[in-house]
């Protein structure tokens, strides 16, 4: 018990982070280039214990306590007396707060202990996930997620104090892991990123001798099927992982073909039995992790187990011998225990007519903004009644994209560009029209020819089941954490508001919202009904020219400011520009900034291209990536 002592001061100061995708720093890219390329080309139980009360609003717990920080006791008791506590016989519902006029338990009564456990599992699962006050609204998201689908055998573990009490009081299972790090974001790839993947692994050593099963869960996931069902098909599997597999192992729901993955296994999602297996492996991990601070905690983790990678276990399950021999591992599948890119770019489960399980946001781009609005086009994420109601209302179009640049012609670095080209140049617009009308700027959906990694390939992954031409999530092309920044008013004029592609869709959406609405119909002026009017043709539909001032669209629709979404048919030729030089000289300094990279082509160093906002006043502008190191740095 001193060694475990020992181990967890020498992980002190911890500070965490939930897992932001590994390519998008420079290990990252190594570590992603790797695996994605293994993957194209290889071959390849204890009943569950009650208490008499609930800990939510109760005195301090039995001291058989674990904390994750140094200078405190720890002591993993594996005794089953309950705790003795004062309260109600019951659990409180999560989500039900605690009375308003009830007073805060102290600090030690969060402590994370067989008891606490045994009060939320059920079937002797535990389901986790940990992060700090940065990551409440993906720590909501991923609470509501579970509790929608029926799932309550859940705690959350709290990283500062901050989070701890806001938890709290939400009426969510908390434990405090004893951090009390930094409430702010901090960037993947750095120190504290690193120290952060050790104490995930001191709390599956931890919780594993309770005797407990543990599904552990990355902040940035979502449940979108309650999956104990199926990881209890799999009885005799010491760990169930997911994995960054792209290409298809299997077309139906069984677990992945362990031969032929060869994409790095993911730790976002996991499932551990307290067999004595799985204990030696979580014991090896965090002794290695602790003995090499440079470790990044899934690399170990797969070194780990890929010591030994077979025989099967017997012809049927999908099971596999590993680690020391001894462990039996499976892998999940593909489809539907979905990475970022098998759900937003392949949409591997709506092909293969399955029903998925889980999506994690890895394969994305611009952080954890761009993890955020991900799930939000994926209408899977826990958002406030306000952010359905902004100030000022909303603007909508549609992109109204020719068939020919859609579907005519070789999928290709030019017919690409083309596409995203004339999408961009319309955003353009429609920015410049939010900002003018003081709208939040609903985007539209993204449609894109070929795939963006972090490395040369020939415009999708080989072997995967990517489709020509795809709807790409927002980030393959425009730098959502930069959109979403608060950049100075100076320099960049007034922020513009974003929502997804989907908000219109969402069933959050109130309906007052939808029912308040106009439809604006561009038109060539002069032609009939086309006047720069807000007297509408018909209820709900205004016929708008094309090609009209600043002061045309102000006198216009002044009228409707009381109108919650004003959608145009199109965004083509629509706006003139600011008259105002110096506001437009903003605007294009800030939106000049909003998109990034695609990336890349082979043969060729650097081999990313940059996007353009303003590409249409560059005669003679193609897509090719910079010829010099001068050359190499975004069109501003």
């Amino acid at each position: 018990m001193g060694g475990w002592r020992n181990a967890v001061q020498e992980a002190a100061g911890s500070k965490p982070l939930f897992l932001t995708i590994y390519a998008t720093v420079v290990v990252g890219i190594v570590v992603s280039s790797f695996y994605v390329f293994s993957a194209i080309y290889s071959p390849s139980a204890s009943t569950t214990h009650s208490v008499s009360t609930s800990w939510l609003s109760s005195p301090p717990l039995s001291q058989n306590g674990v904390s994750l920080s140094s200078g405190q006791s720890i002591n993993i008791s594996q005794s089953t007396g309950t705790a003795s506590q004062h309260g109600s016989n019951q659990l409180r519902p999560i989500w039900e707060a605690p009375p308003r006029t009830s007073k805060m338990p102290p600090l030690k009564s969060f402590r994370l202990t067989k008891e606490l456990v045994g009060e939320r599992a059920e079937d002797n699962v535990i389901i986790i996930t940990f992060g700090n006050f940065a990551f409440m609204d993906f720590i909501l998201t991923w609470v509501k997620r579970l509790t929608d689908l029926g799932v309550s055998n859940l705690l959350v573990g709290a990283m500062d104090t901050k989070l701890l009490k806001a938890l709290y009081w939400k009426g969510i299972p908390v434990f405090d892991m004893g951090s009390h790090m930094s409430t702010i974001d901090v960037g993947w790839g750095s120190p504290t990123f690193h120290k952060m993947g050790r104490e995930k692994v001191l709390l599956i050593n931890a919780i594993l001798p309770f005797g407990y099963e543990l599904l552990m869960c990355d902040t940035d996931m979502v449940w979108l099927k309650n999956p104990l069902p199926y990881l209890a098909r799999y009885p005799d599997a010491d760990v169930l992982t997911s994995s960054d597999q792209v290409v298809p192992t299997v077309v139906d729901d069984r677990l992945a073909d362990w031969k032929q993955v060869g994409a790095a296994y993911n730790i976002g999602i996991f499932h551990w039995r307290p067999t004595a297996s799985a204990i030696k492996l979580a014991k090896e991990w965090k002794d290695m992790l602790l003995a090499d601070d440079k470790i990044w905690d899934q690399n170990g983790f797969n070194e780990l187990v890929r010591r030994q990678t077979g025989p099967a276990i017997d012809d049927d399950s999908g099971l596999f011998y590993s680690f020391d021999g001894n462990l039996k591992l499976g892998i999940l599948p593909e489809s539907i225990f979905c990475s970022g890119h098998t759900y937003f770019v392949q949409a591997m489960y709506e092909q293969l007519r399955l029903e998925p399980y889980a999506l994690h946001t890895t394969f994305q781009y611009a952080g954890t903004e761009g993890k955020r609005h991900r799930l939000r086009e994926g209408m899977v994420f826990y958002d406030p009644p306000e952010y359905y109601d902004a100030p000022g209302g909303f603007l909508s179009f549609k992109p109204s994209i020719p068939k020919s640049l859609l579907l005519d012609g070789e999928h290709n670095l030019e017919s690409h560009f083309s596409l995203v080209n004339f999408q961009i140049k319309q955003i353009r617009l429609a920015l410049a029209i939010a900002s003018l009308l003081n709208r939040t700027l609903v985007m539209p959906p993204l449609w894109c020819r070929l795939d963006r990694l972090w490395f040369p390939h020939p415009g999708v992954l080989i072997g995967s089941m990517t489709r020509q031409p795809f709807l790409c999530p927002l980030d393959h092309v425009f730098e959502v954490n930069v959109m979403l920044k608060d950049l100075p008013v100076e320099e960049f004029g007034p922020a513009i508001n974003i929502r997804e592609y989907s908000f219109l869709n969402n069933p959050l959406l109130p309906q007052q919202e939808k029912e308040s609405w106009l439809d604006v119909q561009l038109c060539q002026e002069g032609t009939e009904d086309c006047h720069a009017s807000s007297n509408t043709s018909r209820p709900g539909l205004l016929r708008f020219p094309k090609r009209s001032s600043e002061e045309t669209f102000k006198a216009v629709f002044s009228s409707f400011k009381e109108v919650k979404v004003i959608q145009f048919s199109s965004m083509q030729d629509a706006f003139l520009g600011f008259t105002d030089k110096l506001r437009e000289e903003k605007f294009r300094n800030r939106v000049k900034r909003y998109v990034g990279i695609w990336c890349c082509v082979d043969n060729h160093t650097p081999g990313h291209i940059y996007y353009d906002m303003y590409w249409d006043e560059k005669p003679g502008w193609k897509p090719a990536p910079p010829k010099t190191p001068e050359e190499d740095h975004p069109p501003f």
